[in-house]
């Protein structure tokens, strides 16, 4: 916490909580408040620190919306963003991070894990947004109404975080559906399905980095499924084969998007040897052995 780059977000935060500009902050993308917030929870920053609190609260009173999950805007008004603004991948990194700070039982997350589950199972959702969430099953109008696995990995991601003692029957049955759906692939080729013409998997999905926005890759599938106890299916074997073929001669992986530039501080050289994408892949891999 007294070391960059915790430091440095923490100390570009304004009194009140929030970064770069007021309001339920999208943007600037990578350095608004939702951003820091996902990030600094990333990074392992302390749940006690006030100020981590600070920016908690901000984003708890701002980022619900009426139809339960969490959302943002770029409008740099604190005013609640509409239910359109929900989308599975800003919904699960937001979840994951105020889970990870200790605000499980605060009504606002316990709403926004039975929007999820809702939204993936398609139960009891009143109304879908073409400009958002767009259907059950990680329809998304990023994806051309499409399943969005870059959302269903965040989504999961952020319902995992919740204990299973804590988990209702209709999360449960959303874990099942995401689990099933990640599945459906092999991650090393990551050909999930792709709108607006596309036929080639994006180059993204093969680029490790840190932090994670709402661009995922490969690795980031092989933590999620770990975490839902169900990493060691030998249909993961390409993909661990191919994390592993990676590594270079020191044992170490490559930050291949690191944001620089565009975060609120630089957390590490891109395309270099990193310690954070490092830990991840060998918490990835010890899940294996």
């Amino acid at each position: 916490m007294k070391t960059d780059p915790i430091r440095s977000i923490l100390d570009a935060q304004d009194p009140e909580g929030w970064w770069a500009k007021p309001g339920p902050g999208y943007g600037p993308k990578y350095s608004g408040t939702v951003w820091n917030l996902v990030f600094l929870a990333q990074l392992g920053a302390d749940p006690t620190d006030k100020r981590i609190q600070r920016a908690a609260s901000y984003v708890l009173r701002l980022c619900p919306t009426s139809a339960g999950g969490f959302g943002c805007s770029a409008s740099g008004k604190e005013r609640n963003p509409p239910p359109s603004a929900t989308i599975h991948c800003l919904n699960g990194n937001i979840l994951r991070a105020l889970i990870d700070f200790g605000h499980l039982d605060d009504p606002a997350v316990q709403n926004a894990a039975d929007w999820a589950a809702r939204t993936i199972t398609g139960e009891g959702v009143e109304r879908w947004y073409k400009s958002g969430t767009s259907g059950p099953g990680f329809a998304c109008a990023a994806n051309e109404g499409q399943p969005c696995a870059w959302g269903a990995v965040k989504e999961l991601h952020g319902l995992a975080a919740v204990p299973p003692s804590h988990r209702t029957p209709l999360i449960r049955q959303a874990l099942e559906v995401g689990v099933e759906f990640l599945f459906s692939r092999d991650p090393s080729v990551a050909d999930y399905p792709m709108g607006y013409g596309n036929t080639k998997a994006s180059s993204s999905w093969f680029k490790l980095g840190f932090p994670s926005g709402y661009i995922t890759d490969a690795l980031e599938i092989l933590e999620v499924l770990n975490e839902l106890a169900v990493g060691k299916d030998e249909r993961l074997d390409n993909a661990l084969a191919w994390l592993l073929d990676l590594q270079d001669s020191n044992g170490r992986w490559r930050n291949r998007r690191a944001y620089n530039g565009k975060t609120t501080v630089d957390i590490e050289a891109h395309n270099q040897p990193s310690k954070w994408v490092t830990l991840r892949a060998c918490s990835a891999i010890a899940a294996f052995a």
